[in-house]
């Protein structure tokens, strides 16, 4: 059987794998389509997206356009048989989602119609969900709104972060992508219209949101610190200092203090007090220093600290 010619669409670690099952399924991957590459880092260095990394790797020609209809008709010239995308990063034109003879699609971290958008895992934990999955879904203009192919359920754990997450799902996407491409290409395929009454979204992470207040229910802050790690991180303000929250614990029913009083240390961890318990910081960063565990933050800053409170609202 003659491959098929891929063209492949990502950019983060996510997508990465997503590449791989193509190279390992025996298609003809005659493209990646990634975004420009960009400094990183305290140092702003210039590096290749993750998934330019791995094109490269394997000598498959890539492209960066700062705007993807630009380079709608060498595309076409590509004349691909598939277009599959993962985390691209930016809206793709409908000439270009109908170029391909089994047109588009799109692996999405999300049970759509559940979270539509560029952050459905970091919602998921955010929102305490207890499940979440990996959607294979049509392209179509609107963002993440195309009909469905197939999914599969992936559990959330109540400690798990955004980066164990990432890789659960992640491996997840690649069992459903080689399932789903094997249904494709054999003729089999079944699409199924979003329920349009059960949309969510979830947009990227704003800086508002990495602002943490410990004036709500112990699970919601214990759930929004998680939900923003290891990347972008939360943090609060204390004393006009901010301090980001790396690894996190919790304790429902424990009321001793203030909602956003710092207790003290207990367990190597930064007691903090929320409406319904307490959080237990493990690992913390002071603004303009590195990670540090609980502990010796605490036998520095931390302990003139003890019975000041979080800010509530960050007005900075």
């Amino acid at each position: 059987m003659e491959k098929k010619r891929i063209i492949f669409m990502g950019t983060p670690d996510f997508a990465v794998e997503m590449l791989n099952v193509l190279l390992q399924e025996n298609m003809d991957v005659v493209a990646v389509v990634t975004q420009p590459d960009k400094p990183v880092g305290r140092k702003h260095e210039i590096k290749p997206t993750p998934v330019k990394a791995k094109a490269l790797e394997y000598g498959i020609f890539v492209m960066q356009p700062e705007k993807i209809g630009n380079i709608a008709e060498e595309i076409e010239a590509l004349k691909p048989d598939l277009i599959v995308t993962c985390a691209y990063g930016q809206f793709i034109p409908q000439r270009i989602l109908e170029t391909p003879v089994f047109g588009s699609i799109n692996v999405h971290a999300s049970l759509l119609p559940e979270y539509r958008g560029g952050a459905p895992i970091h919602k998921s934990i955010i929102d305490g969900k207890g499940k979440t999955g990996i959607s294979i879904q049509r392209m179509v203009k609107r963002m993440d709104a195309g009909d469905v192919m197939s999914q599969v359920e992936v559990g959330i754990s109540d400690d798990d972060t955004v980066g164990t997450l990432h890789d659960k799902l992640q491996r997840a996407g690649v069992g459903l992508l080689k399932a789903s491409l094997d249904i494709l290409f054999s003729g089999n395929a079944r699409w199924q219209p979003q329920d349009e009454s059960k949309v969510t979204f979830a947009y990227n992470i704003t800086k508002e949101q990495e602002f943490v207040s410990f004036n709500r229910d112990v699970k919601t802050v214990y759930d929004h610190i998680r939900g923003l790690i290891p990347w972008p991180v939360g943090y609060g303000m204390v004393n006009g200092k901010k301090i980001k929250f790396h690894r996190v614990g919790y304790q429902p029913g424990r009321t001793q203090g203030k909602p956003g009083e710092i207790l003290g240390l207990e367990e190597g961890a930064l007691v903090v007090q929320a409406l319904t318990g307490v959080l237990m910081l493990y690992e913390v960063q002071l603004e303009g220093k590195g990670k540090s565990n609980a502990s010796d933050f605490f036998n520095g800053i931390g302990k003139t600290l003890v019975h000041a409170c979080f800010e509530e609202t960050n007005e900075s």
